[in-house]
């Protein structure tokens, strides 16, 4: 069974929620990414996504944007990360998922990326710019490396469309919060929305992103959904503080 799968349903069966974060492939310094999720194990993480550093970050945020043209300067490839990610995966179970672009992906082979992101111990990846209708392309490569393909449902996702994307989905669906870029969020966001989602939800535990912050917000939108995943707040903290105190900070987290 897939690791990520395994964690989720682990989770549920625990009626415990999810707390997956966002943490960005070479940031704050170019070796950091292993220990910091390490960091994150230790205060409570479930999940993992690493972002793969792009020039052109269209959907993400100005924290993530920043982060990713840091993590560029720092020297940061795809080499580096299935390096980082092998490395994680000898000291640790915790599911490992990777979420970018497919420019960098096309340029590096996508069978050879697939190849490298299985062989690493990746266990799923998040690729928002394919959408449903070219999922069957990559979905067979996908399956042969034993990775999740984990689709996105926004709030302008029509009801029917939500349900085929839940069906092709594997490991999770992910569930944007609110329409835009990451680590936005408008003042009153529409719980109603995700509940709808979860309900409708019949194959996949449902997980929340985008504009999650704070204690408050995992605490809201755990209760309508399988659980969160923080991201710009957790780039924040790691320009801010480096990795002191960050499994701290994550733990309070996932005790809200």
């Amino acid at each position: 069974m897939n690791r990520i799968t395994a964690r989720l349903a682990g989770l549920q069966e625990k009626k415990e929620k999810a707390l997956a974060l966002f943490i960005t492939a070479g940031f704050p310094n170019l070796h950091d990414t292993p220990s910091i999720i390490l960091e994150a194990e230790n205060g409570g993480a479930d999940l993992v996504e690493i972002g793969m550093p792009f020039s052109d970050p269209l959907a993400d945020g100005p924290v993530i944007q920043h982060s990713s043209a840091r993590a560029l300067r720092n020297g940061v490839t795809l080499k580096h990360i299935f390096r980082q990610a092998g490395e994680l995966r000898r000291h640790s179970e915790i599911p490992i998922i990777l979420m970018g672009y497919m420019n960098p992906i096309l340029s590096y082979g996508l069978e050879r990326f697939l190849a490298h992101a299985g062989e690493s111990g990746v266990d799923g990846l998040i690729l928002p710019e394919v959408p449903l209708e070219e999922t069957p392309r990559f979905a067979s490569q996908i399956r042969r490396h034993e990775l999740a393909q984990i689709l996105m449902v926004t709030p302008t996702t029509p009801l029917s469309r939500q349900r085929m994307i839940d069906q092709a989905s594997t490991g999770f669906l992910y569930c944007v919060s609110a329409t835009g870029v990451t680590g936005k969020r408008s003042k009153h966001p529409d719980f109603g929305y995700v509940g709808r989602v979860k309900q409708r939800a019949k194959k996949n535990p449902v997980l929340v992103g985008f504009g999650i912050r704070n204690r408050e917000d995992v605490r809201r939108f755990s209760s309508v959904s399988d659980g969160v995943i923080v991201g710009s707040a957790c780039i924040e903290f790691l320009e801010k503080n480096g990795k002191r105190n960050f499994g701290r900070w994550v733990r309070s987290l996932k005790q809200a």
